[in-house]
């Protein structure tokens, strides 16, 4: 049976941008070409996602998380 690959939603609002969406994308970017996860995951640029005040949203397994950091992102993989 063919294995699926997980997506990671970071929200590209204005606000995510300001809050440094595109850095963390690149630093994820990185970590999911490591060899431990390498074609396991799929990220996805997204719209806003109206939780603006907390920025940079990340969505991973149905799970939010608010002002994501490339640390917290790694522990939830």
């Amino acid at each position: 049976m063919a294995t699926y690959r997980r997506f990671i939603f970071i929200c590209n609002g204005s606000d995510c941008k300001k809050a440094g969406c595109k850095k963390l994308q690149a630093e994820v970017k990185d970590l999911i070409k490591s060899d431990d996860h390498k074609g396991k995951f799929k990220i996805v640029k997204t719209k806003c996602m109206d939780f603006c005040k907390s920025a940079p949203s990340v969505v991973i397994n149905n799970e939010l998380i608010k002002k994501a950091g490339i640390e917290v992102i790694e522990k939830k993989l």
